[in-house]
C-alpha cells in the first residue's frame, strides 16, 4: 500500500503555466437536433441524457448552447434547469437535469445521503490484476501547474472509490468503478494515485502541463503521441435511482470513440453493452 502524501496545507501559489481561460475556439456548441439525440429520458420532471466527450455541464461565456444546462433551457423553453449529477467536460455519460427546484432538491439530498448508485467504465493504462479499494483523501495539488488539479493528501476530504478490472490485454485495462464519496476529479486522481491512469487524461496522466499546451494549441500530433486518445477514457455508464425510491435506473451505452480506442489496442477484447 502506498503511503498517504503528507503535502501540507499552503495557500495557493500557481506557476507561470496557469490559469488561462478556455478559448472559445475550442468550445463545442451543441445542435439542439443533436441534442435531442443524446436523449435517454424525458417527463415533466427531469431530463437525462447520455453526454458526449466534449461537452462542458455548468454555463459558459460563450453562450446557451456552449454547455448542456444552456442547451436544455433552449430546448425545454424552460428558464431554469437543474443540473442534479454533472460530469467533467471530457466524461461522457449519463447525465441528470431536473425540471423543477421539488425534483432538483429530492435528487440532490438523495445524493448528499449516498442513496444513488453511479456506475463508470474507464480504460487504464497498465494491467490492474486484482480488485482494488482506494480510500485516500483528497485535496488541492497546490504545486501543481494545472491550478484545478488535485491529489491524494493526508489534509484532504475523504474519499473512496473501488476499481473492479473487467479486461485486461496489451497494457490497458478496462475496469468498472463504483464511488462510496464524489469528490472532484476523483476516478481520475485516484487512479494516478494506483499507478494506472485514465487513458487521454491530460491532467492526471503522463503531465498535467499537456491540458495547458491542449488550451493553447488545440489537439496536436505531440499530444496523440502521449495521450493515445483525444479525451479521458471515463464514462458514466449508469445512475440508479431505486435507492431514492423512484423506480429509475439509467443507462447510457459505450461510446464510439472509446470502442474505435479498444479495437485498435485491445482488438480482441469484448466491448461493454
Amino acid at each position: 500500500m502506498k503511503p498517504e502524501s503528507e503535502t501540507p496545507s499552503k495557500p495557493p501559489v500557481y506557476g507561470p503555466w496557469a490559469p488561462r481561460p478556455f478559448r472559445e475556439d475550442r468550445v463545442k456548441l451543441i445542435d439542439l437536433e443533436e441534442l435531442k439525440s443524446w436523449i435517454i429520458h424525458e417527463d415533466d420532471d427531469l431530463l437525462v441524457v447520455n453526454k458526449s466527450g466534449e461537452v462542458v455541464c455548468h454555463p459558459s461565456k460563450f453562450g446557451p448552447t456552449s454547455s448542456l444546462v444552456g442547451a436544455a433551457r433552449e430546448y425545454t423553453g424552460l428558464p431554469t434547469m437543474h443540473l442534479v449529477f454533472r460530469l467533467d467536460r471530457e466524461t461522457s455519460g449519463v447525465v441528470v437535469l431536473a425540471k423543477n427546484a421539488a425534483m432538483a432538491s429530492r435528487l440532490q439530498t438523495a445524493m448528499m445521503t449516498r442513496k444513488v448508485g453511479k456506475r463508470y467504465l474507464t480504460i487504464l493504462t497498465g494491467e490492474l490484476t486484482g480488485d482494488v479499494t482506494v480510500d485516500q483523501p483528497l485535496g488541492r495539488e497546490y504545486d501543481s501547474p494545472v491550478h484545478v488539479k488535485d491529489c491524494v493528501r493526508a489534509d484532504g476530504k475523504a474519499a473512496v472509490s473501488h476499481f473492479k478490472p473487467l479486461l485486461t490485454q496489451n497494457g490497458f485495462t478496462l475496469a468498472e468503478v463504483d464511488l462510496a464519496t464524489g469528490r472532484k476529479h476523483q476516478i481520475r486522481a485516484h487512479a494516478q494515485w494506483l499507478g494506472h491512469t485514465v487513458v487521454g487524461d491530460k491532467i492526471y496522466g503522463p503531465d498535467p502541463r499537456l491540458f495547458l499546451k491542449f488550451i493553447d494549441d488545440g489537439w496536436t500530433p505531440e499530444l496523440e503521441a502521449k495521450l493515445l486518445l483525444a479525451r479521458q477514457a471515463l464514462h458514466c455508464a449508469e445512475i440508479d435511482l431505486r435507492p431514492t425510491g423512484l423506480d429509475w435506473v439509467f443507462r447510457a451505452p459505450w461510446p464510439e470513440d472509446l470502442a474505435v480506442f479498444m479495437q485498435t489496442h485491445m482488438p480482441s477484447a469484448n466491448l461493454p453493452s
